[in-house]
């Protein structure tokens, strides 16, 4: 196997990765796909045309590329994408010492962890680790030394649902079974937490645009159609905050300080908002937010955008009274007061916006970190401007 194209593969995004495959013979690309994350090898396999993905398939060994397209019929983000066929199912009268001689050529070409016992119709009975077999008589059957009523998981689990099952567990592979506890496959602890990992390094580019799949060797051409579409709707967002400013244009005019504090109310309403952002979306991922915390949610942020913005205020406000004292502005206190008040009232809509934009955006059936970084700038951007220059049109005009 070319070392050099699978780590270009491992950096590219999938379109990308068939375009590096497309001149490599069925068996290669079979033994590159075989060696990297299944999740991967399943969204690399399912670009390729149908008649050319089942050559690929079956050239794979021990039937791991039959397993990859069935994984492909479930939904991503799904234990099922990760799955990969078990290698050692026996039923549970095998002898230890059948099972042995079935597995000694196998375990010279792939790496297996556990034995796992069905019934004729597919149900998963029990499963035997390798140190039982070890020290287990060899006409002893399987039936005798397996853990019976073992752990599994379900195809159809989300992945965050699977980590909260596994992560006190800790085995190094996982059966996967259906609602009819028939064995359909499994999946490697490893494999669960690299997708994860992925999963969540993943998040910080959503917020603003970045496509999961796009990686450090995606084209710049398919980076371009990748991002510009939400540079696009971020300006048409920024045209929005700039109307606000426009709006309130005589103002700023007649009180040049209200220009210079725009981006220091800003500024701070949109880190409170992003603070409120990162804590929602961290919680939907880790599943710790569960039906019917929402408004609790919100409502907790609220709060903390009050407090944090009123000391925030209040500091904001204090500069601000120094430089309209040192201008000889009479309403210096007035324009004190107004800002205080304008901060807390936005870091208070931020706070709000920062943690209901992702619940928003899950319950339209969208990924919650889908450009929430962007209509998150722009609600804060509109709130805390908007507040500041209404304040001081209706008090000081």
């Amino acid at each position: 196997m070319d070392r050099n194209l699978l780590d270009v593969v491992l950096s590219s995004d999938t379109r990308s990765a068939v375009v590096q495959l497309g001149g490599e013979s069925d068996q290669a690309i079979a033994d590159l796909l075989g060696a990297i994350h299944p999740g991967f090898a399943v969204e690399i396999l399912s670009q390729f045309p149908p008649e050319r993905r089942e050559r690929i398939a079956a050239a794979t060994p021990f039937g791991a590329g039959q397993q990859w397209l069935l994984d492909h019929h479930y939904e991503e983000g799904t234990v099922g994408r990760l799955m990969e066929r078990p290698l050692a199912v026996f039923r549970p009268e095998t002898t230890v010492g059948q099972v042995i001689e079935a597995l000694r050529e196998v375990v010279r070409k792939a790496f297996v962890t556990y034995v796992f016992v069905t019934e004729s119709d597919g149900r998963m009975v029990g499963v035997v680790a390798f140190r039982e077999l070890l020290f287990a008589g060899r006409e002893q059957s399987l039936a005798a030394v397996m853990v019976k009523q073992p752990f599994s998981l379900r195809p159809e689990m989300a992945l965050v649902d699977a980590m909260r099952e596994v992560v006190t567990r800790h085995y190094p592979a996982y059966p996967v079974c259906d609602a009819e506890n028939r064995l359909v496959g499994s999946v490697r602890g490893q494999v669960l937490f690299e997708q994860q990992a992925f999963e969540i390094s993943a998040q910080a580019g959503s917020m603003v645009g970045v496509e999961k799949e796009e990686r450090l060797s995606t084209p710049w051409t398919r980076s371009f159609r990748f991002r510009h579409p939400w540079l696009q709707l971020n300006l048409l967002t920024a045209f929005l905050a700039a109307g606000v400013v426009g709006y309130f244009q005589e103002a700023i005019d007649q009180i040049v300080l209200l220009a210079v504090f725009l981006p220091v109310l800003a500024g701070q309403c949109g880190n409170g908002g992003s603070q409120a952002l990162a804590v929602t979306l961290r919680g939907m991922t880790l599943g710790e937010l569960r039906p019917g915390q929402g408004a609790r949610l919100i409502a907790k942020e609220a709060l903390l955008g009050w407090w944090n913005g009123l000391i925030v205020g209040l500091v904001a406000g204090f500069a601000l009274y120094l430089m309209a004292r040192a201008q000889h502005n009479p309403d210096a206190l007035v324009l004190a007061a107004i800002c205080v008040v304008a901060m807390a009232c936005s870091c208070v809509l931020s706070g709000i916006a920062g943690s209901a934009i992702p619940l928003g955006l899950k319950r339209l059936g969208a990924d919650p970190a889908t450009a929430s970084g962007i209509f998150l700038t722009t609600a804060t951007d509109i709130v805390s401007m908007g507040t500041f220059l209404g304040l001081a049109t209706w008090l000081l005009l």
